[in-house]
């Protein structure tokens, strides 16, 4: 998905050329965010000691879907990405803009009210009423509201904050890694022997759930601008990035499977890896995790709202949202990053956490389908692989159907709340692009 456009990262940038270490650290920042926090507690629920195989099997597919993204970014060299590049594939449909536009932007909501509860999950941890539902989403809507003001409050203020945070998150996560590794006395072959009547299937659906750990990947895209040779360096920094992003993912996760008892994951799942450190190290292990913990979700609140935010003004100019989100306080969109926020809280207050999550893996997968459908249609304008595509389309469809098949096998209520969501989305979606296309007076 597209996602930051003018991101503080690039913005204090400008005029400077962009070398493949700095893209690849862009990258990192906009993926290694609260994903793996979020995702480790009901992935080692479902799947035990297989859980780093299913999160490795998650960034392949986050791979093969970024197969289409780099395609696609190097053949339009537009800084706009997702919406950008499906609008000018389907440029005769006003129907598929507004339809990309309001799945993007939604799906950046719901990784917003992801990486919100994550952080009220990780900050209350230590608190006598961390399993109390209603002040773990008073404190989302706390932090939501936090940087909702210092985004409208300023840009450049913005822009110093994340990117202490950016590097700060991944030093401490590295430390996190390192501590658990050292501190276990049982080993990973082990582990999966003892974990029994685990299918292949459920460490699909588990490597689906994950798919919106990877997204953030695009953001290089975002700065195809400030870069020499696109062709060679938008490749090459998102596939390093991926691969840096499969490495912390699958340590982590096997560093908190060999030191931490899955009966504590599984009990404490929102925040898992505090409490697991807590017994294992003591005041200062769950300290240090929650710090990072913080540190990650911050970053990626901060970001997602400060990019999305713009990409719905962006789409509102188009007309395909309405028109008072485009409208900016000078450069910052004032009305776009209020709108984010108010329904970002309200997706926290009608759902849980795996509600959130699924709901975001699905709606990525999606629309990395959808990506992988236009490189498809002009894949010899812009010389990909038949075979590649077609595959990228095939892994993402299943993943996103192993989602469903889970959510209507386990939880059929939340399958209802998900696909009543998207038929309002695409709704939505057909009457704005309707009301374009008369405003235009082109035909549908």
């Amino acid at each position: 998905m597209a996602l930051k456009l003018n991101h503080p990262f690039i913005h204090r940038r400008r005029g400077k050329n962009l070398g493949v270490f700095e893209l690849v650290a862009i990258a990192l920042g906009g993926m290694v965010g609260g994903g793996i926090f979020t995702v480790l507690g009901v992935s080692v629920s479902l799947i035990g000691a297989y859980t780093p195989i299913a999160i490795a099997i998650g960034g392949i597919i986050a791979t093969f879907a970024a197969y289409s993204y780099i395609k696609l970014g190097v053949y339009y060299k537009d800084e706009g990405a997702t919406y950008s590049f499906y609008k000018k594939t389907f440029a005769d449909s006003h129907f598929a803009a507004s339809l990309i536009g309001w799945w993007v932007i939604f799906g950046y909501i719901s990784t917003l009210a992801l990486y919100a509860y994550t952080f009220a999950s990780y900050a209350i941890s230590d608190f006598s009423f961390a399993n109390n539902e209603w002040v773990r989403k008073a404190v989302a809507g706390a932090i939501i509201l936090l940087f909702t003001l210092v985004n409208v409050w300023s840009v450049k203020g913005m822009g110093r904050i994340e990117d202490l945070m950016v590097y700060t998150k991944l030093v401490l996560l590295s430390i996190i890694s390192f501590v658990l590794i050292n501190h276990t006395d049982t080993t990973l072959p082990h582990l999966l022997r003892e974990t029994k009547d685990i299918s292949i299937l459920s460490i699909f659906i588990v490597a689906s759930l994950t798919f919106v750990a990877y997204e953030g990947f695009q953001l290089v895209i975002n700065a195809v601008n400030e870069m020499e040779k696109p062709e060679i360096n938008i490749p090459k920094a998102i596939y390093w990035a991926i691969f840096l992003a499969i490495t912390i993912y699958v340590v982590i996760s096997i560093g908190a499977i060999l030191a931490i008892p899955f009966a504590d994951i599984i009990r404490d799942k929102e925040y898992a890896l505090a409490s697991g450190t807590s017994h294992l190290l003591g005041h200062w292990g769950e300290d240090l995790v929650i710090a990072g913990a913080l540190l990650a979700t911050s970053s990626a609140i901060s970001s997602t709202l400060f990019g999305a935010s713009r990409q719905m003004a962006v789409i509102s100019k188009d007309g395909y949202f309405p028109s008072f989100l485009s409208k900016r306080d000078t450069t910052i969109p004032t009305n776009a990053i209020i709108t984010m926020s108010t329904l970002a809280f309200l997706l926290i207050l009608a759902g849980n956490l795996e509600l959130i999550l699924e709901f975001g893996s699905v709606t990525f997968l999606i629309v990395s389908f959808l990506m992988a459908y236009a490189n498809f249609k002009i894949r010899r304008k812009t010389n990909s692989s038949t075979f590649i595509t077609l595959f990228a389309m095939f892994a993402l469809l299943v993943g996103s159907v192993f989602i469903i098949y889970f959510e209507a096998t386990t939880q059929i209520e939340q399958l209802y709340f998900i696909i009543g969501l998207y038929l309002l989305l695409t709704l939505s979606a057909y009457l704005y692009s309707l009301f374009r296309a008369r405003r235009l007076q082109k035909p549908f």
